[in-house]
């Protein structure tokens, strides 16, 4: 289970926690002071306490919707058979954390399901605040409601990951190529360009209505354009990791074995080995099972003159409990396979047909090649 985000527990919710964060402290107080303004204007008559009360309350209606928005995907993911972690209120609004088997239509569901409640909320607060006799707080609240439910459903609809449309995005992507990296990199990208548009849109709208860009405006565009742009380049090297990922197979990446008995001595070791390049030098039990690999540097040390007559196991290192490796092992299924069986082993045996010993496969090397320098 994935470590859970810091804060207060408040309940749960389709099996997981429900978590303020404290992150959601800050964002309330700024809620706040940006929305007093609006109320003060609206009622300049009201004491300063009453003005931040209200604003408040403005604050509290929008996180009631970021948790509804939540709580559509938690009970979506649960729904499909997901396991739900955790629902989380931060300074962005919020997160749902999930875990188990997906698939791109139940992604693509889990995803949209968010933004379609923010939209049906609009909808609601809208009818409300039209019943509403006069404008009064609380219409000004309900209007309030509104516009901020329809920006925030139809802003995480935008295909661009780390947005709830390029989930959708990427579920199509995985779908049409059967490639879950290549959504995740279309997907990215898209998010990239999602929050350049951001900035750019802060900046170039004002200058094409003929006025000039608010630097509040610009700001909020700035660092929402960070953020985004931040989820889009952690959603491309996802993309690049799976992908990587992927490609993984053991013939690719292990070492060749020449095989020895137990008994042989060094001086054997080195005989096998001529010759041959890159190989590894496999000592097997007398039932043809993996024993350990002899090490060439301590193999190295012997003189020469004594290699005939050292025993080869004073330069083995044993395999232990680590379980061989099929050749044909590729991509997640390989992961799986050395993390549940290699029980810290440095290097793990690779076996054919017949459990006959072909190579060997560093796992250091497994785990750099699932981790490209390359960075987007």
């Amino acid at each position: 289970m994935p470590p859970r985000s810091p804060g207060w527990t408040i309940g749960r919710l389709a099996g997981a926690p429900v978590i303020v964060t404290r992150s959601w402290l800050l964002a309330a107080v700024v809620l706040t002071v940006l929305f007093a303004p609006t109320v003060r204007a609206f009622a300049p008559r009201m004491d300063g306490i009453g003005v931040a009360v209200v604003a408040f309350a403005f604050v509290l209606l929008l996180f009631g919707s970021v948790f509804c928005h939540e709580a559509a995907h938690a009970l979506t993911a649960r729904a499909r058979g997901r396991r739900v972690d955790e629902v989380a209120l931060t300074l962005w609004g919020g997160h749902t954390a999930y875990s188990g088997t997906e698939r791109p239509g139940d992604n693509a569901l889990v995803a949209v399901v968010g933004p379609l409640t923010n939209l049906a909320l609009a909808v609601a607060f809208w009818l409300a605040f039209q019943a509403q006799p006069t404008m009064s707080l609380p219409a000004l609240l309900l209007y309030a409601g509104a516009f901020s439910n329809a920006f925030v459903g139809a802003f995480n609809l935008l295909p661009g990951l780390p947005l709830d449309g390029g989930q959708v995005l990427s579920s199509a992507v995985w779908a049409a190529t059967g490639s879950r990296s290549k959504g995740d990199l279309v997907a990215g990208w898209a998010g990239r360009l999602v929050g350049v548009g951001v900035v750019a849109w802060a900046l170039l709208w004002p200058v094409l209505q003929g006025r000039q860009a608010d630097l509040v405006t610009v700001m909020w565009a700035a660092l929402i354009g960070a953020f985004l742009w931040s989820g889009a380049s952690a959603a491309i090297r996802t993309g690049q990791r799976r992908d990587a990922v992927d490609r993984l197979t053991v013939t690719g990446l292990m070492t060749p074995a020449v095989v020895l008995p137990r008994g042989a001595a060094v001086v054997d070791a080195g005989r096998a080995a001529a010759g041959r390049g890159e190989v590894a030098v496999v000592v097997v039990g007398d039932d043809g099972a993996p024993v350990g690999w002899v090490d060439p540097r301590a193999a190295a040390q012997v003189p020469a003159v004594q290699a005939e007559g050292v025993g080869i196991e004073s330069v083995l290192v044993p395999f232990g409990a680590a379980a061989p490796v099929d050749v044909d092992a590729a991509g997640a299924g390989l992961l799986d396979h050395l993390a549940r069986t290699a029980g810290g082993a440095r290097v793990v045996p690779v076996v054919g047909p017949g459990g006959r010993v072909v190579g060997v496969l560093d796992v250091a090397r497994v785990a750099a090649a699932v981790r490209p320098d390359a960075r987007p």
